[in-house]
């Protein structure tokens, strides 16, 4: 393993620590650790770590994982911009994290970071980095929205003043159902292949990627405390679960980091970990026009600058 490598690991697991402390704080509840090893019989060998929570008190179900793997052959899904890389051998290591809270006022939330080393058949070695965090509410609240996308704004300043808003409009971009016309939340930032072109320093692309690791628990926990005992009952559950089939579907259809660990070979149970407890699907259903539910689709789902 090289000095880089060593050195984003080392940074990838402590995240990892600090975030498992922030979250089991705020519920109350320990996470799950399970170790995993991937030997050399396996078609993707490597380590991890997952930690999970079901059932807790605040989160339904919620997941932190940390992967380290080398495979013979990039998957499609990590190639698919760049078919110079296609067939290459490859490291992946990464933090990845979705949380879903049980009180439909408090918003599922998704953060990744990552780290690629790929080598061709023929040509020197590519590195890149990865990542991006976004909000997912059923209820809106502008408060909280202002928060999420200011503290991502704060935490790419340093990286240049155009950083944050391009971005933005890529999280708006890619967390899109193609075939619902719709967002799957309210964006936050997401950024990908970030030094593969070479015009990017290795410093300032792992420095920025740590911006983003770093801010999570800023951007998010303060909206868990404003939210977490507000009122609910049977109607906002229920809307919380057909919105939850969203999340499903993006994630099964369009993640490219769900497609990666599948095609990959990687370890079933880490990669769905991502998958909310419940979950409803309703036939051609729209909410009613003027209700709470309605002004999530139009107040909310429709990309827009948040901090205006």
């Amino acid at each position: 393993m090289s000095t880089r490598a060593e050195q984003v690991r080392a940074w990838l697991l402590d995240l990892q620590d600090r975030i498992i402390a922030g979250l089991e704080t705020a519920d109350g509840s320990p996470f799950l650790t399970d170790g995993w090893v991937r030997g050399p019989e396996e078609r993707l060998q490597g380590d991890g770590r997952t930690r999970l929570i079901e059932e807790g008190k605040l989160f339904e179900r919620g997941g932190c994982n940390f992967s380290h793997v080398r495979g013979d052959r990039l998957p499609p899904s990590a190639s698919a911009h760049r078919a110079d890389l296609a067939g290459a051998s490859f490291e992946a290591m990464g933090v990845s994290l979705v949380l879903h809270p049980r009180n439909p006022y408090v918003p599922t939330v998704h953060l990744n970071v990552r780290f690629f080393t790929a080598q061709p058949q023929d040509g020197d070695a590519v590195w890149w980095f990865g990542g991006g965090m976004d909000l997912t509410p059923y209820y809106g609240f502008e408060e909280d929205a202002a928060h999420f996308h200011r503290t991502c704004r704060d935490a790419l300043a340093p990286y240049g003043s155009d950083t944050w808003a391009r971005y933005k409009q890529w999280c708006d971009e890619y967390f899109h159902l193609k075939h619902r016309k719709e967002a799957r939340g309210i964006g936050g930032v997401f950024f990908d292949d970030l030094g593969a072109d070479g015009t990017v320093e290795f410093d300032q692309a792992y420095g920025l990627t740590q911006a983003v690791g770093e801010a999570f628990l800023e951007a998010y926990l303060p909206i868990v405390q404003r939210r977490r005992d507000l009122p609910y009952g049977e109607r906002e559950r229920d809307f919380q679960a057909y919105r939850r089939g969203r999340y499903v579907e993006f994630n099964l259809v369009f993640d490219r980091g769900t497609l990666f660990g599948l095609q990959s070979g990687g370890r079933t149970e880490s990669i769905l970990m991502s998958m909310p407890p419940v979950v409803k699907w309703r036939y051609d259903w729209h909410p009613e026009d003027g209700s709470p539910e309605a002004k999530l689709y139009t107040d909310y789902l429709p990309p827009r600058d948040w901090l205006a």
